[in-house]
Protein backbone atom coordinates (compact mmCIF):
# COMPACT_ATOMS: atom_id res chain seq x y z
CA UNK A 1 0.00 0.00 0.00
CA UNK A 2 1.58 3.42 -1.02
CA UNK A 3 1.26 6.32 1.47
CA UNK A 4 -0.84 8.20 -0.31
CA UNK A 5 -3.10 5.35 -0.28
CA UNK A 6 -2.73 5.26 3.94
CA UNK A 7 -3.38 8.68 3.70
CA UNK A 8 -7.09 8.29 2.17
CA UNK A 9 -8.04 5.80 4.31
CA UNK A 10 -6.84 7.92 7.30
CA UNK A 11 -8.78 10.69 5.97
CA UNK A 12 -12.10 8.88 4.96
CA UNK A 13 -12.19 8.02 8.94
CA UNK A 14 -11.03 11.76 10.54
CA UNK A 15 -13.07 12.05 13.50
CA UNK A 16 -14.99 8.52 13.70
CA UNK A 17 -15.22 7.40 16.99
CA UNK A 18 -13.10 4.27 17.35
CA UNK A 19 -11.59 5.93 13.84
CA UNK A 20 -8.22 4.04 14.25
CA UNK A 21 -10.24 0.74 14.80
CA UNK A 22 -12.08 1.46 11.57
CA UNK A 23 -8.58 2.28 9.98
CA UNK A 24 -7.07 -0.79 10.55
CA UNK A 25 -10.04 -2.96 9.22
CA UNK A 26 -9.62 -0.84 6.11
CA UNK A 27 -6.03 -1.57 5.48
CA UNK A 28 -6.40 -5.32 6.69
CA UNK A 29 -9.58 -5.73 3.88
CA UNK A 30 -6.82 -4.53 1.84
CA UNK A 31 -3.73 -6.80 2.51
CA UNK A 32 -5.82 -9.70 4.62
CA UNK A 33 -3.76 -8.39 7.45
CA UNK A 34 -1.69 -5.42 8.64
CA UNK A 35 2.26 -5.08 7.32
CA UNK A 36 4.47 -3.56 10.20
CA UNK A 37 5.36 -0.85 7.28
CA UNK A 38 1.97 0.33 7.44
CA UNK A 39 1.11 0.55 10.94
CA UNK A 40 4.34 3.15 10.99
CA UNK A 41 2.79 5.27 8.34
CA UNK A 42 -0.30 5.45 10.40
CA UNK A 43 1.52 6.30 13.44
CA UNK A 44 3.25 9.14 12.17
CA UNK A 45 0.20 10.55 10.31
CA UNK A 46 -2.03 10.39 13.72
CA UNK A 47 0.15 10.58 16.29
CA UNK A 48 -0.28 7.84 18.03
CA UNK A 49 2.04 5.72 20.06
CA UNK A 50 3.04 2.67 17.53
CA UNK A 51 2.77 0.34 20.98
CA UNK A 52 -1.11 1.66 21.05
CA UNK A 53 -1.47 1.47 17.47
CA UNK A 54 -0.04 -2.48 17.96
CA UNK A 55 -1.93 -2.49 21.59
CA UNK A 56 -5.37 -2.09 19.62
CA UNK A 57 -4.15 -4.59 16.69
CA UNK A 58 -3.00 -7.51 18.83
CA UNK A 59 -6.29 -6.84 21.21
CA UNK A 60 -8.55 -7.45 18.47
CA UNK A 61 -8.85 -10.77 17.08
CA UNK A 62 -10.53 -9.98 14.05
CA UNK A 63 -7.40 -8.02 13.48
CA UNK A 64 -4.00 -9.93 11.94
CA UNK A 65 -0.30 -9.04 11.87
CA UNK A 66 0.57 -12.08 9.81
CA UNK A 67 -0.57 -12.87 6.24
CA UNK A 68 -3.54 -15.08 6.54
CA UNK A 69 -4.48 -18.24 4.58
CA UNK A 70 -6.94 -18.34 1.68
CA UNK A 71 -9.20 -20.37 4.16
CA UNK A 72 -9.51 -19.16 7.54
CA UNK A 73 -10.71 -22.07 9.88
CA UNK A 74 -11.70 -21.02 13.85
CA UNK A 75 -12.40 -23.72 16.63
CA UNK A 76 -14.27 -22.57 18.92
CA UNK A 77 -13.02 -23.54 22.23
CA UNK A 78 -15.50 -21.48 25.32
CA UNK A 79 -16.55 -23.76 27.94
CA UNK A 80 -19.83 -25.24 26.59
CA UNK A 81 -17.61 -26.61 23.39
CA UNK A 82 -14.72 -27.41 25.55
CA UNK A 83 -16.11 -29.98 27.79
CA UNK A 84 -17.92 -31.79 24.76
CA UNK A 85 -14.20 -31.97 23.53
CA UNK A 86 -13.07 -28.89 21.23
CA UNK A 87 -9.58 -29.29 22.37
CA UNK A 88 -9.72 -33.22 20.93
CA UNK A 89 -10.78 -31.46 17.51
CA UNK A 90 -8.57 -28.64 17.50
CA UNK A 91 -5.61 -30.90 17.85
CA UNK A 92 -7.50 -32.80 14.28
CA UNK A 93 -6.80 -30.10 12.52
CA UNK A 94 -3.14 -29.23 13.74
CA UNK A 95 -2.67 -33.21 12.28
CA UNK A 96 -4.78 -32.85 9.36
CA UNK A 97 -3.68 -29.46 8.07
CA UNK A 98 -0.03 -30.05 9.73
CA UNK A 99 0.00 -26.73 11.11
CA UNK A 100 -0.17 -25.34 14.79
CA UNK A 101 -2.75 -23.28 16.37
CA UNK A 102 -2.61 -19.57 15.08
CA UNK A 103 -0.49 -20.60 12.09
CA UNK A 104 -1.12 -20.94 8.57
CA UNK A 105 -0.37 -23.76 6.78
CA UNK A 106 3.01 -23.76 4.13
CA UNK A 107 0.82 -23.64 0.84
CA UNK A 108 -0.96 -20.45 2.55
CA UNK A 109 -4.44 -22.57 1.91
CA UNK A 110 -5.64 -22.55 5.49
CA UNK A 111 -4.76 -20.56 9.03
CA UNK A 112 -6.01 -22.17 11.93
CA UNK A 113 -7.01 -20.66 14.95
CA UNK A 114 -9.20 -21.06 18.66
CA UNK A 115 -12.05 -18.46 19.73
CA UNK A 116 -13.35 -18.21 22.69
CA UNK A 117 -17.09 -18.43 21.84
CA UNK A 118 -19.14 -17.86 18.76
CA UNK A 119 -22.32 -17.55 20.76
CA UNK A 120 -23.65 -21.05 19.56
CA UNK A 121 -23.19 -23.10 22.75
CA UNK A 122 -26.18 -25.36 22.30
CA UNK A 123 -24.92 -26.50 19.27
CA UNK A 124 -20.99 -26.97 19.99
CA UNK A 125 -18.75 -28.55 19.39
CA UNK A 126 -18.78 -25.65 16.71
CA UNK A 127 -15.99 -24.93 14.04
CA UNK A 128 -16.46 -22.23 11.44
CA UNK A 129 -14.54 -21.79 8.15
CA UNK A 130 -14.79 -18.96 5.68
CA UNK A 131 -17.93 -18.21 8.03
CA UNK A 132 -19.51 -21.38 7.07
CA UNK A 133 -20.47 -22.94 10.38
CA UNK A 134 -20.17 -26.69 11.14
CA UNK A 135 -22.28 -27.62 14.59
CA UNK A 136 -21.48 -30.82 16.84
CA UNK A 137 -18.20 -31.94 14.81
CA UNK A 138 -15.87 -34.50 16.44
CA UNK A 139 -12.70 -35.45 15.34
CA UNK A 140 -13.57 -37.93 12.33
CA UNK A 141 -15.49 -35.23 10.21
CA UNK A 142 -12.32 -32.80 10.23
CA UNK A 143 -11.21 -35.02 7.05
CA UNK A 144 -14.55 -34.03 5.49
CA UNK A 145 -14.68 -30.27 6.59
CA UNK A 146 -11.11 -29.56 5.08
CA UNK A 147 -12.57 -31.65 1.94
CA UNK A 148 -15.61 -28.92 1.69
CA UNK A 149 -13.31 -26.66 1.89
CA UNK A 150 -11.15 -27.53 -0.88
CA UNK A 151 -13.76 -28.19 -2.51
CA UNK A 152 -15.99 -25.22 -2.76
CA UNK A 153 -18.12 -24.71 0.35
CA UNK A 154 -20.15 -21.96 -1.45
CA UNK A 155 -21.02 -24.36 -3.97
CA UNK A 156 -23.29 -26.28 -1.72
CA UNK A 157 -27.19 -27.28 -2.32
CA UNK A 158 -29.00 -25.10 -0.13
CA UNK A 159 -32.04 -27.86 0.51
CA UNK A 160 -29.26 -30.68 0.93
CA UNK A 161 -27.38 -28.79 2.88
CA UNK A 162 -27.22 -29.79 6.62
CA UNK A 163 -26.05 -26.60 8.41
CA UNK A 164 -29.30 -24.92 6.23
CA UNK A 165 -32.30 -24.61 7.98
CA UNK A 166 -35.11 -22.01 7.86
CA UNK A 167 -35.77 -20.04 11.08
CA UNK A 168 -38.60 -17.68 11.70
CA UNK A 169 -37.94 -14.22 13.46
CA UNK A 170 -39.64 -11.48 15.23
CA UNK A 171 -38.04 -7.74 16.20
CA UNK A 172 -36.32 -8.15 19.71
CA UNK A 173 -38.22 -5.12 20.69
CA UNK A 174 -41.98 -5.06 19.58
CA UNK A 175 -41.81 -8.48 18.49
CA UNK A 176 -43.78 -7.96 15.64
CA UNK A 177 -42.65 -11.23 12.78
CA UNK A 178 -40.29 -10.03 10.50
CA UNK A 179 -40.96 -12.97 7.48
CA UNK A 180 -42.44 -11.46 4.30
CA UNK A 181 -44.82 -14.17 3.20
CA UNK A 182 -44.86 -12.55 0.58
CA UNK A 183 -41.70 -12.41 -0.95
CA UNK A 184 -39.53 -15.60 -1.37
CA UNK A 185 -35.85 -16.10 -1.56
CA UNK A 186 -34.29 -19.49 -1.57
CA UNK A 187 -38.01 -20.75 -2.03
CA UNK A 188 -38.55 -19.52 1.62
CA UNK A 189 -40.51 -16.30 3.14
CA UNK A 190 -37.80 -13.87 3.02
CA UNK A 191 -36.65 -11.73 6.36
CA UNK A 192 -37.78 -8.25 5.61
CA UNK A 193 -35.86 -4.93 7.22
CA UNK A 194 -35.30 -1.26 6.66
CA UNK A 195 -31.16 -0.12 6.30
CA UNK A 196 -29.67 3.12 6.51
CA UNK A 197 -26.54 3.70 4.86
CA UNK A 198 -24.59 6.94 3.17
CA UNK A 199 -27.78 8.62 2.82
CA UNK A 200 -29.30 5.94 1.94
CA UNK A 201 -32.61 4.52 3.68
CA UNK A 202 -34.50 1.44 2.15
CA UNK A 203 -35.95 -2.08 2.43
CA UNK A 204 -33.18 -5.39 2.37
CA UNK A 205 -34.73 -8.53 2.58
CA UNK A 206 -32.39 -11.63 3.84
CA UNK A 207 -33.19 -15.45 3.45
CA UNK A 208 -34.28 -17.36 6.07
CA UNK A 209 -32.45 -20.06 5.60
CA UNK A 210 -29.43 -19.81 8.26
CA UNK A 211 -26.33 -21.05 6.16
CA UNK A 212 -27.55 -18.97 3.23
CA UNK A 213 -26.53 -15.15 2.20
CA UNK A 214 -28.63 -14.21 -0.30
CA UNK A 215 -29.89 -11.13 0.35
CA UNK A 216 -31.64 -8.27 -1.85
CA UNK A 217 -32.05 -4.58 -1.27
CA UNK A 218 -33.19 -1.37 -2.59
CA UNK A 219 -30.36 0.11 -3.03
CA UNK A 220 -26.94 -1.70 -4.25
CA UNK A 221 -24.64 -2.24 -1.30
CA UNK A 222 -21.22 -2.17 -1.51
CA UNK A 223 -18.65 -4.66 0.08
CA UNK A 224 -17.40 -4.02 3.51
CA UNK A 225 -20.63 -1.43 3.96
CA UNK A 226 -22.08 -1.31 7.30
CA UNK A 227 -25.20 -0.87 7.60
CA UNK A 228 -27.82 0.06 10.36
CA UNK A 229 -30.83 -2.38 10.72
CA UNK A 230 -34.01 -1.37 11.73
CA UNK A 231 -37.67 -2.98 12.34
CA UNK A 232 -39.55 -1.97 9.96
CA UNK A 233 -42.73 -2.20 12.28
CA UNK A 234 -41.79 -0.20 15.41
CA UNK A 235 -38.60 1.22 13.79
CA UNK A 236 -35.98 0.68 17.09
CA UNK A 237 -32.76 -0.49 15.69
CA UNK A 238 -31.72 -3.83 16.05
CA UNK A 239 -28.24 -4.34 17.25
CA UNK A 240 -26.72 -5.99 19.86
CA UNK A 241 -24.14 -5.74 22.09
CA UNK A 242 -21.28 -8.27 20.92
CA UNK A 243 -19.13 -7.32 17.79
CA UNK A 244 -18.97 -9.52 15.02
CA UNK A 245 -16.23 -12.77 15.82
CA UNK A 246 -15.01 -12.33 12.51
CA UNK A 247 -14.64 -8.18 11.77
CA UNK A 248 -15.80 -6.77 14.57
CA UNK A 249 -18.51 -5.16 12.83
CA UNK A 250 -21.85 -4.85 15.14
CA UNK A 251 -24.12 -7.48 14.50
CA UNK A 252 -27.60 -7.51 14.33
CA UNK A 253 -29.98 -9.66 16.74
CA UNK A 254 -33.65 -10.92 15.83
CA UNK A 255 -35.46 -12.79 18.11
CA UNK A 256 -36.26 -16.62 16.79
CA UNK A 257 -39.77 -17.84 17.39
CA UNK A 258 -39.14 -20.83 18.20
CA UNK A 259 -36.91 -19.82 20.97
CA UNK A 260 -33.74 -18.23 20.91
CA UNK A 261 -32.16 -15.51 18.96
CA UNK A 262 -30.29 -15.09 15.94
CA UNK A 263 -27.40 -12.84 15.03
CA UNK A 264 -25.69 -11.68 11.59
CA UNK A 265 -23.36 -9.31 10.89
CA UNK A 266 -24.03 -5.36 9.60
CA UNK A 267 -20.78 -5.52 7.00
CA UNK A 268 -21.67 -6.29 3.52
CA UNK A 269 -20.30 -9.29 2.78
CA UNK A 270 -19.13 -10.77 5.86
CA UNK A 271 -20.57 -13.61 6.85
CA UNK A 272 -20.48 -14.12 10.65
CA UNK A 273 -23.23 -14.97 12.23
CA UNK A 274 -24.78 -16.77 15.77
CA UNK A 275 -27.18 -19.15 16.87
CA UNK A 276 -28.28 -19.47 20.18
CA UNK A 277 -31.61 -21.92 20.39
CA UNK A 278 -31.32 -21.61 24.15
CA UNK A 279 -32.19 -18.11 24.25
CA UNK A 280 -29.60 -16.88 26.57
CA UNK A 281 -27.00 -14.40 26.09
CA UNK A 282 -23.84 -14.59 23.72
Amino acid sequence: MKTDQVLSVLEKHEGDRGGLIAVLEDVQAKYGYLPAEVLKIVAEETGRSLVDIYGVATFYRSLSLRPRGKHLCSVCTGTACHVRGAPVIAGEFERQLETAVGATTEDKEFTLETVNCLGACALGPIVVVDGHYFSNVNSSRVKQIIKKTHAGLDEAEIKADRRVYLHTVSCSRCNHSLMDPNHKIDGSPAIRVTVSFERKHGWLRLSSLYGSFAVESEYPIRTDEIVDVFCPHCHAELKSAPACPLCNAPMVSMIVRAGGIVQICSRRGCKGHMLDLNGGGV
